[in-house]
C-alpha cells in the first residue's frame, strides 16, 4: 500500500491534471486502488486538490519520501 502510494505522489509531480493522472496511472494499478490511495493521501494532506480537476503534492506540510527502485522503472514507463 506504501509503495502505492509513493508511486501516486511521484507520478502528481509528473501529471498535475487528474484525469491524465488517472488514464496513465490505469495501466499500472486498478482504479479502485488509485481512487483509494488518493483519498488517503489527501486525507493525509500530502497532495491537495487545486480547482476541479489538478492535484498537487503538498510539499509545504510534507516531503515526498524517497523513490525506490522499483516504482522508479514503472513511473519511467507511465
Amino acid at each position: 500500500m506504501n509503495e502505492k502510494m509513493i508511486l501516486i505522489q511521484y507520478a502528481i509531480q509528473k501529471y498535475e491534471n487528474e484525469e491524465e493522472l488517472l488514464e496513465k496511472l490505469q495501466n499500472v494499478l486498478p482504479e479502485k486502488d488509485i481512487q483509494r490511495s488518493l483519498d488517503t493521501l489527501i486525507g493525509t494532506q500530502r497532495v491537495r486538490r487545486i480547482g476541479p480537476e489538478v492535484l498537487q503534492n503538498n510539499e509545504s506540510h510534507t516531503e515526498l519520501p524517497d523513490l525506490p527502485d522499483n516504482i522508479k522503472e514503472l513511473l519511467e514507463k507511465i
